[in-house]
């Protein structure tokens, strides 16, 4: 498994029912093994997480099912990432 970082910039429309969501999504991924870390920005514009999948495709496709994307209230940024 690779790790790819999942960085996601708040839009003004954000929809706050939207965020509970977005947290479940997060749960999930960790107890599958798959969401190493997460967390928001300090400055609440935003957050990342870590996740690990075997190739960029399928790490989009799981991206593209995270509230946050299919809310439209985030921007989503995927990086394969060579973390240490």
């Amino acid at each position: 498994m690779n790790r790819y970082l999942v960085i996601l910039m708040r839009r003004p429309q954000v929809d706050p029912a939207a965020v509970p969501l977005h947290q479940q999504f997060l749960e999930d991924l960790r107890a599958q093994g798959r969401n190493e870390m997460s967390g928001p920005f300090g400055d609440k514009s935003g957050g990342a997480y870590l996740l690990r999948a075997a190739s960029l495709e399928e790490a989009i496709e799981i991206a593209h099912r995270d509230p946050a994307h299919t809310s439209g209230g985030w921007d989503i940024t995927l990086y394969e990432w060579h973390a240490r």
